[in-house]
């Protein structure tokens, strides 16, 4: 929490909203490679982000990788790969010798084209990964693991506080060895650093693993549930057929059906084996109207997205600049539709909930 410049409160959005804002864009930027589509997609995570760098005291620091400076390396080098392997297009720039194994034959614009809109949908995920992990407390994403995997979380939250113990080992050995006079000046001079500190971290984690053993941590008897795991495996190839239909037999409103019940059946199937997992929770975080906002905001963007809903055409998503480059197609009604993902920049710049 923090004080905004009126003196009320301004609460962290829950984790929980800025998962399904996420499965929104990540939903966005791999269906379509329309540039229309991602410009909006990235205009809107960069407005997200704008406003999550503004909001007072939340956040945690900023990424040492800013989206700018990865875009600015991958967007290139995907054109680059996708020009000199694939061979594709009426528009040719360059001709490499065809006895170059991959790499020989035309290099086409289509064929850059296609491979800077890759460069585009993977600068926007790594953006909106980027604002959602700095935005959202730690514990509340350790917390959004199933109870039906508790271990996974446990594990988790461990590896996540030897980092910075090891990290400030690390520097202490460091400190000392630089007392004694060593210097780093080869990979053979960073063998004094190294082995204490493996030995060290391989010590701190025999002793945890005495101190869970001795709690009992994962002693009681496995649960079997024959239910659960139906219900697990049911849901699986429900998605897996629906993908089948949506992509080979080309039946879009079958395969999405199919999809949505199948994740449904899986995420209660999971619920219900952690219902099981006895837990004692530390604060829990709240829903929120602003976190109801959010939520509601993606899984409406979600939902044009992905379901066969009347009133909207999902062809103009589909864009492919082979075999000849041409302008994208763009549907009014899509284009509104992503304005979901701008409802954190909203929320965030109202400051206070």
């Amino acid at each position: 929490m923090s004080q905004t410049g009126t003196g009320q409160t301004q609460v962290p959005l829950h984790a929980g909203a800025w998962l399904c804002w996420l499965a929104a864009v990540v939903a966005l930027l791999t269906l379509t490679r329309n540039p229309i589509y991602l410009a909006l997609a990235l205009a809107w995570i960069a407005g997200v982000g704008r406003a999550a760098s503004h909001a007072p005291g939340l956040g945690q620091a900023a990424p040492p990788l800013s989206p700018w400076r990865f875009a600015l390396v991958v967007i290139p080098l995907s054109a680059l790969v996708n020009g000199l392997t694939v061979h594709v297009g009426g528009t040719v720039m360059a001709r490499l010798p065809a006895s170059w194994p991959l790499f020989g034959g035309p290099v086409t614009l289509e064929a850059l084209v296609y491979g800077a809109l890759n460069g585009l949908a993977l600068t926007g995920l790594f953006a909106a990964f980027a604002v959602a992990l700095r935005m959202t407390p730690l514990r509340q994403v350790i917390q959004l693991i199933p109870r039906a995997y508790y271990a996974v979380a446990v594990i988790v939250a461990i590896a996540v506080t030897f980092v910075p113990s090891t990290l400030r080992q690390a520097r202490q050995i460091r400190e000392a060895q630089a007392v004694r006079g060593h210097r780093l000046q080869g990979w053979r001079s960073w063998l004094p650093l190294w082995l204490p500190l493996v030995t060290g971290g391989l010590e701190r984690a025999l002793q945890l693993a005495e101190a869970m053993t001795a709690r009992g941590f994962a002693g009681g008897p496995p649960l079997h549930d024959v239910w659960t795991r139906g219900g697990v495996m049911g849901g699986l190839l429900l998605v897996a057929a629906g993908l089948l239909l949506r992509t080979v037999w080309g039946q879009a409103a079958a395969g999405a059906w199919l999809l949505l019940v199948g994740s449904i059946l899986v995420v209660a199937a999971i619920w219900q084996a952690g219902r099981r997992r006895p837990h004692t929770l530390y604060r829990p975080a709240p829903w929120r109207a602003a976190d109801w906002l959010v939520a509601g905001g993606a899984l409406a963007t979600l939902a044009v997205l992905l379901l066969p809903l009347p009133g909207f055409t999902r062809a103009s998503l589909f864009y492919s600049p082979y075999p000849l480059l041409a302008a994208p197609e763009f549907t009014l009604g899509l284009g509104l539709a992503t304005w979901g993902l701008l409802i954190p920049a909203a929320v965030l710049a109202a400051g206070t909930r």
